[in-house]
């Protein structure tokens, strides 16, 4: 099985744009992601899929840590 990257982050709150498509599995943490009016939040073990062209603001609650891949 190849090894997928691991992403992590400290609590904090961050702009964010995505220029590729990136699907990712949450291994820990909690994250608030807002897009516009709209919000989601996110936990161990979701799988996510963010679009490419997404402009969004991370709000990372607790410390984070994800596996992703872009495409």
């Amino acid at each position: 099985m190849k090894s997928k990257p691991v992403w992590q982050c400290e609590v904090s709150e961050f702009d964010w744009y995505y220029d590729l498509e990136e699907t990712c599995l949450i291994i820990e943490g909690d994250v608030t992601v807002k897009y516009g009016s709209e919000s989601v939040s996110f936990t161990a073990g979701d799988y996510v899929v963010f679009p490419k062209g997404l402009s969004c603001v991370w709000q990372v609650k607790s410390p984070v840590r994800k596996y992703y891949v872009f495409k």
